[in-house]
C-alpha cells in the first residue's frame, strides 16, 4: 500500500487523506495465481447455468433485499431472516458496519495486526482511530486486544481464521474475550474461511451471536463457494445490527447474477465441500513439505499457508514467480501462499527447495 496522494479540499473529509491506497497493478496470465486466496476451480455446471440464466435478466434491477437468498440462508443456518443481511462480500458488510458504528472523530476500531489488509483501509474511510494489536506467535493476542478496548472503541474485529497467518482463536479464549468486551462495543467475527476449519476447538461464531447482542458474524461466498468475482457475502447479527446493515447498504448492491449463483452454490454445497476437502488435504501435504525443507509454517485452518520470512519475503516470492506461480509477499513480514491444484502447489515446493535467497535459517 502507498500514500493516497490526496491533498484535500474544503468540501472533502480530511480523513480521506489517511486512507491507504493500493497502486493499480495486474497479474501475469502466464503465472499460476496463488496470491489471492481464490479457489482453483471454476463454478460447477449448475452454478454456471444459473449465471447464464441470470444474464438474460441483466436489464432488470436485482431484488434489493436478496429475499430468496436470505430465506435459503435462514433455513440453512437456523436463524431468523431479520438476523441476516447480504452485501458485496464480507468486506462490503464490514464497511457497512463501520458506517453504522463510527460516529465521531476519535471513535476507535481495534483489531489484531498483521491481519486482513482491508481493515486499516475501511477504518480510515470511516474516519476511525485505529488500534492495531500485534500478533503473538502468529496468533491473536486476545488479552491484549481486550485491554485495548476503551470508552471510545466502537468496534473490534476478530479474524478467525486469521488472514494472512491462517491461525485461529480457540473456543475458551474467545469466550473469555467476549466476557471482557463491554456491551457498548460491537465485536465482529470475520469468518471468511470458516468452511476450511477442521479443528473442533475453533468456535463457530453463530454459537456466540445467539446470546450476545454485540456479536456479528461475517461470511462470504468468495472462498469455499468459489464466487470471488461476483461479490456476495452475508452477516448474521442481532436484529438491530442486521437492520443497520441493510440501512447502510448500497441499493441493489448485490447483483442478480450474484444472488442466483449463491443460491445455486448452496444447492450444490456437497460438491463444493468435496473441493474444500481436497484443499484441506493439500494444506497438510504442502505444510509437511515446507516444514521438511526447514521452513517454519504455523498450522493453518484456512486455504492458505503463511511463511514468516521477514526480509527474505520478496526474494521467496520472486523464486516462486521464476517457477511459474504467483504468491503474495508482505515485504519485511512474510509470504502467504494460497493452496491450489496439486501441480500448482508442487511449483511452490520446488521453488522453496531452490530459493537460496529465502532459505530458512
Amino acid at each position: 500500500m502507498t500514500d493516497s496522494g490526496y491533498s484535500g479540499g474544503p468540501f472533502l473529509r480530511p480523513a480521506v487523506a489517511r486512507v491507504p491506497h493500493h497502486a493499480p497493478g495486474g497479474t501475469s496470465s502466464a503465472l499460476r495465481r496463488l496470491a489471492a486466496n481464490e479457489t482453483p476451480w471454476p463454478p460447477p455446471p449448475s452454478v454456471a447455468e444459473a449465471l447464464r440464466e441470470a444474464a438474460l435478466w441483466s436489464h432488470r434491477y436485482p431484488d434489493r433485499g436478496s429475499r430468496e437468498l436470505t430465506e435459503a440462508l435462514a433455513e440453512r443456518l437456523r436463524v431468523p431472516m431479520e438476523h441476516l443481511a447480504t452485501g458485496t462480500g464480507s468486506v462490503g458488510l464490514l464497511k457497512q458496519l463501520l458506517q453504522s458504528t463510527v460516529q465521531h472523530e476519535g471513535d476507535e476500531v481495534a483489531y489484531a495486526w498483521l491481519s486482513f489488509e482491508a481493515y486499516p483501509h475501511l477504518s480510515a474511510v470511516a474516519g476511525a482511530r485505529v488500534r492495531q494489536i500485534p500478533l503473538r506467535d502468529e496468533r491473536h493476542d486476545l488479552e491484549a486486544l481486550a485491554d485495548a478496548v476503551g470508552e471510545r472503541t466502537r468496534l473490534v474485529i476478530v479474524c478467525n481464521p486469521n488472514n494472512p497467518t491462517g491461525t485461529t482463536v480457540r473456543r475458551a479464549e474467545l469466550e473469555r474475550f467476549l466476557d471482557r468486551v463491554p456491551e457498548r462495543t460491537l465485536v465482529v467475527l470475520d469468518e471468511a474461511y470458516r468452511e476450511f476449519v477442521r479443528d473442533p476447538d475453533v468456535p463457530d461464531g453463530l454459537e456466540h451471536y445467539r446470546d450476545r447482542p454485540n456479536v456479528a458474524v461475517l461470511r462470504t461466498f468468495s472462498k469455499a463457494y468459489g464466487l470471488a468475482g461476483l461479490r456476495v457475502g452475508y452477516a448474521v447479527a442481532a436484529a438491530p445490527v442486521a437492520a443497520a446493515l441493510r440501512a447502510c447498504a448500497v441499493p441493489f448492491g448485490v447483483s442478480g447474477p450474484a444472488q442466483y449463483a449463491a443460491l445455486a452454490a448452496l444447492r450444490t454445497e456437497d460438491e463444493l465441500m468435496e473441493r474444500v476437502n481436497l484443499l484441506v488435504s493439500e494444506r497438510k501435504r504442502v505444510t509437511d513439505g515446507l516444514r521438511a525443507l526447514g521452513y517454519s509454517v504455523p498450522g493453518s485452518e484456512a486455504n492458505f499457508l503463511w511463511l514468516r520470512l521477514g526480509e527474505r519475503s520478496v526474494c521467496f516470492a520472486a523464486a516462486c514467480a521464476e517457477a511459474g506461480v504467483l504468491v503474495r509477499a508482505f515485504p519485511g513480514e512474510g509470504v502467504r501462499v494460497t493452496l491450489g491444484l496439486p501441480e500448482e502447489n508442487d511449483l511452490v515446493l520446488r521453488a522453496a527447495a531452490g530459493a537460496d535467497a529465502a532459505a530458512p535459517g
